[in-house]
């Protein structure tokens, strides 16, 4: 089941504006090595859990998993062929707001060819374009 909030003050949210780079979430921080996105935007439950859906295949129980972005932004949209007017539509889908250097997911206990593998998989179901990450410098 995708993800979303247990419960929020509000339905409705405002679109607002993506600028400028993550200043949080930037770094791989549980595991060791992370999938950073490269472009900002939208990132809906549905691929979250496309992403994980993944990342659990491509590791096979080896290792654990983090995954570091939630959708807490509801998206809404009227129905088609509706006339202007008669107020804001019903919330849709959920979505993480994501910004440039984000870090969606993270691997750990695993080596790094089979992290790599795994995130090259996960990063191809994604909508924008990421770059795999690691704690440490590889050595070699």
């Amino acid at each position: 089941m995708a993800l979303m909030p247990k419960r929020v003050k509000f339905r409705k949210s405002q679109r607002g504006k993506v600028k400028g780079n993550a200043c949080r979430g930037n770094t791989v921080s549980y595991g060791e090595y992370g999938l950073q996105t490269l472009e900002g935007g939208w990132l809906t439950a549905q691929t979250i859990e496309a992403g994980r859906i993944t990342l659990a295949h491509a590791i096979r129980g080896e290792g654990k998993m983090f995954i570091r972005v939630f959708p807490h932004k509801s998206v809404t949209s009227i129905p088609l062929e509706t006339r202007m007017g008669k107020g804001k539509g019903e919330p849709e889908f959920w979505a993480a707001v994501l910004k440039p250097g984000m870090v969606l997911f993270e691997l750990g206990g695993v080596p790094e060819a089979a992290a790599r593998a795994a995130l090259a998989k996960v990063a191809y179901k994604m909508p924008y374009k990421c770059r795999f990450v690691s704690r440490r410098p590889s050595v070699g």
